[in-house]
């Protein structure tokens, strides 16, 4: 039986998962994440992941915890999610290029118990200025097409960070520490 069952199709999610050693399952949240929208970046990231834990929970009543994630990339208070085409995709590189913005990646563990445990990582990335070139260039690799912000910080997209304050795993999807402290508290170790 696994330790966690993971409610994300993401491979990012779970290649972190693997590097700490959680023996997991995958099970994917059916979430619409249209239309759900709230009053601040925050509320909106802790609520997808709270949703996304609980949707699972609720459709498969596991004996073992069930992990949410969301991470948002947020811009002079704008969320930037994932980019809808092209043009969407080098706008939203030409907006943070030279500009610092966050990244807030929330946590949420259902509980067999129906408790919840959730936490929020943020960081503060800043991107260096960018050349038209570069930012067409790194479109077309195809890398950013389905990342928040139009942007892999695991990736290609690592050479645009001048500077990262807070979590690198954070900014990839899944924040390991506050991860680690939320299995901590479930009564799973990790290592």
């Amino acid at each position: 039986m696994p330790t966690l069952i993971l409610a994300s199709a993401s491979p990012r999610r779970r290649a972190l998962l693997n590097q700490i050693g959680v023996d997991y399952e995958v099970a994917v949240a059916d979430i619409d994440e249209t239309g759900l929208a709230a009053k601040s970046p925050l509320t909106h990231v802790r609520r997808l992941a709270r949703e996304k834990a609980q949707a699972v929970h609720t459709r498969l009543r596991p004996a073992v915890p069930v992990l949410g994630a969301d991470t948002v990339v947020v811009l002079e208070g704008d969320i930037l999610g994932k980019p809808r085409d092209r043009a969407h995709g080098l706008a939203m590189l030409r907006r943070l290029s030279g500009k610092s913005h966050q990244v807030l990646s929330a946590v949420c563990l259902a509980l067999a118990d129906n408790r919840v445990l959730e936490a929020v990582s943020v960081s503060r990335v800043r991107f260096r200025p960018l050349r038209e070139r570069e930012i067409i260039a790194y479109w077309e690799t195809g890398e950013p097409c389905d990342k928040a912000g139009a942007y892999a910080i695991q990736g290609r997209g690592a050479i645009f960070v001048e500077h990262l304050e807070g979590s690198f795993s954070g900014v990839m999807g899944l924040p390991l520490y506050e991860t680690a402290e939320l299995l901590r508290q479930a009564g799973i170790e990790v290592l």
